[in-house]
Parts: structure tokens; sequence; C-alpha cells
């Protein structure tokens, strides 16, 4: 495999050939009740895709990977996959339109790390070799699908696990309760037990999680919270309050009594027109001072600077985010940032090893279809008519 590490600074080609021959060991096993049905594949399970999906030959194909932060997509097991093909990977992320060209001009496949990077009609007509765009999960909104499929490209995108950002916001409900990034801080600088002000943290049990959106993940960081003791209460549809009342659950009967009862609000709904802003800053001002807010799904979810009003006014008393409205944020001004009542990660939650593996395992498994001639998962079936047509990877196709 070449692979190409790519950023602002410098384009090297690094030369690793099978540099993963094995297969990292990743089998568990996760335990929820029995009103939580959410599974993640292992990477052991991804990694059987490559023995399915594996093709063999000479011919290879351009594939870029965008927006990798970390640089870790190459270290996964799951790359293997790849093996076959010429990679290059980019480790930061760029808005341009015309260094975007410049890094996709070559491109005949393209792998999206969510919805890091938009696919507009005016950057793919200016990449005339793409015949593929791979997304890490289900959501493609960030794709101009009607122009892929006009220009015969086609879109394949995978699933989206629940197991990693429910986690992530048990692990941001907790440490907020206790204040322990404050006092981890405080200890860092040779202070004894301080919060900075913030004062005594409080246990959760017996206090009411407020879980707006009981789907899966909902569920179950649902599940987590009845497992600490807590009252859990739900708001959104009218199935969704009748699928957690049939569990056992409370349904709050207003937004009002939701916001104003909740000890904890946890927001877990999808980003669509619907939902933009659906979160007012009247809703976080009817919580108690002493309330925690927490959005790991989308920050769009909530009214614009609402937030950073309401926590300035002291309801909620405190924050957990994941997400930013402008991703990703490298001003450290930032009033949320600066805030001494927000707990912040940079949108972590589905950034997980297991659930790496399985995004890309997907992903790059959708690339290796593709070139088999049996395309997977795919978002937009109408472009294939037209890829057929073409004489290029079509008949570049190998046998499985």
């Amino acid at each position: 495999m070449a692979i190409r590490k790519g950023n602002d600074r410098n384009d090297a080609l690094l030369n690793r050939r099978d540099f993963l021959a094995s297969t990292t060991a990743a089998g568990f096993s996760l335990g929820f009740s029995d009103y939580t049905s959410a599974q993640i594949e292992t990477a052991d399970e991804t990694q059987g895709l490559s023995n399915e999906g594996h093709i063999t030959g000479e011919a290879r194909i351009n594939v870029v990977v965008l927006d990798d932060y970390q640089d870790v997509v190459r270290h996964l097991s799951s790359f293997s996959l790849l093996d076959h093909q010429d990679v290059t990977v980019y480790n930061d992320s760029v808005k341009d339109l015309d260094t975007l060209v410049d890094r996709l001009r070559n491109a005949e496949a393209i792998v999206l790390i969510r919805e890091r990077t938009w696919i507009t009609d005016e950057l793919l007509a200016q990449l005339p070799r793409l015949r593929v765009i791979s997304q890490t999960s289900s959501g493609v909104q960030h794709i101009d699908v009607e122009a892929c499929t006009r220009r015969g490209v086609l879109v394949t995108n995978g699933t989206t696990g629940s197991v990693a950002p429910a986690e992530l916001t048990w692990a941001l409900i907790m440490a907020s309760s206790r204040h322990l990034h404050a006092y981890s801080a405080e200890l860092k600088r040779g202070t004894w037990q301080s919060a900075a002000g913030l004062g005594l943290g409080r246990v959760v049990r017996g206090r009411t999680l407020g879980i707006w959106g009981y789907g899966r993940i909902g569920t179950i960081v649902a599940g987590f919270g009845r497992a600490f003791g807590m009252n859990v209460m739900v708001w959104g549809s009218e199935r969704s309050r009748g699928r957690a009342v049939a569990d056992g659950l409370f349904a709050a009967q207003s937004q009002d009594e939701f916001f104003s009862q909740a000890d904890v609000v946890s927001i877990h709904l999808r980003l669509v027109e619907a939902t933009r802003g659906i979160v007012t800053e009247s809703d976080l001002m009817r919580m108690k001072p002493s309330a925690l807010f927490v959005n790991t799904s989308r920050a769009g979810l909530v009214e614009s600077d609402a937030l950073v009003r309401s926590l300035r006014a002291g309801r909620p008393g405190f924050a957990a985010i994941d997400v930013f409205n402008e991703e990703p944020v490298s001003d450290a001004s930032h009033p949320l940032l600066g805030a001494e009542n927000v707990l912040a990660t940079p949108h972590i939650g589905y950034v997980e090893q297991d659930n790496y593996e399985f995004y890309f395992g997907t992903a790059f498994d959708n690339i290796l279809t593709y070139l088999s001639g049996e395309p997977e998962n795919i978002v937009n079936p109408e472009a294939l008519a037209d890829e057929r047509s073409h004489s290029g990877l079509a008949e570049c196709a190998l046998v499985r």
C-alpha cells in the first residue's frame, strides 16, 4: 500500500506495506437491561468484512480520506482493507474550495468522516475522476446527493453506532455532577480539594434525568440513569413518550414540565429543519439553578447563543457539551470554552476505537464492493446507470 499523509505543511509519501498484518483482538460484551437493544460491531467482526470483500489483482485507484484530525485512520486494523489502493489521508480540515479541489483532483474515491467536509455541486464539477463517495455514518445531509447522481458519482453510507456517544454522555453527566474537571485542574496546580468556586459536587441517585429523544442513544442513557438510581423522565414525540412509558419510565406532560423538573437534561435528537433551534432560551431559563444541560447530539438543536446567555443568567447552573455550531473550534476565546460552568469536549461522542473500526471497516468495504461490481449501502442507486456508461472504474472492477 502506498500511503500519502497530507496536510498544509507537507505531502510526504510514506511507504508502509502490510503495516497492520494482524487483527487487533477487540472482542467485548456489553450488558444492558431488557429495554436496551442497541448493538455495535467489534473490531473482530469488522475485520471479517476484509475476508469477504478483499479484491485481488493489480489495478489500483486513488482513495482520499479527509479530516482525520488525530491521524488514527491509518493505524486502524480495518485500514488493511485498502492494502491494494493508493491512499492519501489528510489530517487537517479545510473549507476553501480551491484547496479542496487541489486535494481531491485525482481522487476516484473519497472517504468522508461524518459531516466534517461538505460536498457541493461546485466542488463536484471540478472532480472529473471521482466515482464514489463513501460516508462513514448514515447521515448524508452534507452531501449534494442530487448533484452526485447527475454527475454519476455513487454515494454509499454506513450505520451509526449508539454505544460510544451514549457512554460519553454518561461520562459528562458524572464528571459534571462531581466537578471532576475542576478538581483535577486545581490539583495539578497544587491546590487540594478545590473545585475553583463551583462548590460541592452532587450524587445523581434520586435525582431526575430528563431525556429528550428516546431513540437508540437516549434509550441507553436512560438505562445508565436507572442503573444509577435516577428517576428518568422522557420528552419528545408521542411515539417516543409512548415507548418510554411502556419501558416503565415517566413521560413529561409538557415541555415546560420537562425543563423545569429535570435535574439533568440530555438532548438526543437528529438535526433536521424541524429540530433546528428546538431548544429555546426560554426552555433553558426554566431549568433549576442547580441543573445540568447536556448536548452530545448537535449544537444546532439549541437556539443560537441561547445557551451562552442562559448560563450567564445562571439557569441552568452548568452545561456539558460535545458539539459546536462551527467545527473544529480553534479559538480559545469561544464563549463556551471560557465559561467556568461549562465542561466541553471536542465532538468525540463517536470518536472511539471500536466505533472507528466499525465506521471505517464499513466505509472501506463499500469501496471494495463498488469495485467488485456489486455495490452495497447505496444512497443514490440512480447514479449506477450513468456510472455503467463510463469506461473508467467500472471496467477496472476485479473479481472478489
